[in-house]
């Protein structure tokens, strides 16, 4: 695995005023380690992740498979690696009220959730107070919150700050985690235009 997903922790910036999903990842030290952008014009989600703006290596690839779905899937794939990492695929009805997605593994079995933290907070989000009240996901393995996807409070900007400092030992695939903090900068960003 490249040595750019092995950081603790990450910044997730949205790009302002991008035709397309636009996102930068920083690393703990404020440095930019990982750019990615949605392919434009694809009827089906497309999305790439390079080693930065240069876009002199592709990191990772996630591929929606189908064109529409209520509980879509997306796989998670290493083009370096030629291999699947893994799936994210949201739970269709489950997310009407608090976003809810299952992981799977490169062989497709489920290896855990990430769930959004909590219901009377997701309903206000819906309902009323939209992203004035930011997005707060936990990645369950094993019953154990090993990672945390935590949206931070900014009026311009979408950011999310992406913490696997309890993923020790490496249950969780930091790739996926990578890949999940995207898609849900991509779905917030297409709910809140």
């Amino acid at each position: 695995m490249n040595p750019v997903f092995q950081h603790p922790q990450y910044l997730l910036q949205r790009k302002v005023l991008a035709l397309t999903g636009k996102f930068n990842f920083y690393g703990p030290q404020g440095q930019a380690v990982l750019y990615s952008e949605q392919r434009m014009f694809k009827l089906k989600e497309d999305v790439r992740v390079y080693n930065g703006l240069e876009k002199s290596q592709e990191l990772l690839q996630i591929k929606a498979r189908q064109v529409l779905d209520f509980s879509a899937s997306y796989d998670v794939f290493d083009p370096v690696e030629n291999v699947r990492v893994g799936t994210l695929q949201r739970r269709g009805l489950r997310s009407i009220a608090r976003d809810e997605w299952q992981i799977l593994d490169a062989n497709q079995r489920p290896l855990g959730i990430i769930i959004e933290d909590d219901l009377g907070y997701a309903m206000l989000r819906r309902f009323l107070l939209g992203s004035l009240l930011p997005q707060n996901y936990d990645v369950i393995i094993n019953e154990r919150k090993i990672a945390d996807l935590r949206q931070r409070f900014n009026l311009i900007r979408y950011e999310m700050l992406v913490d696997f400092t309890n993923n020790r030992p490496q249950q969780f695939d930091p790739r996926l985690g990578i890949a999940a903090a995207l898609l849900l900068g991509i779905i917030e960003g297409k709910q809140s235009n």
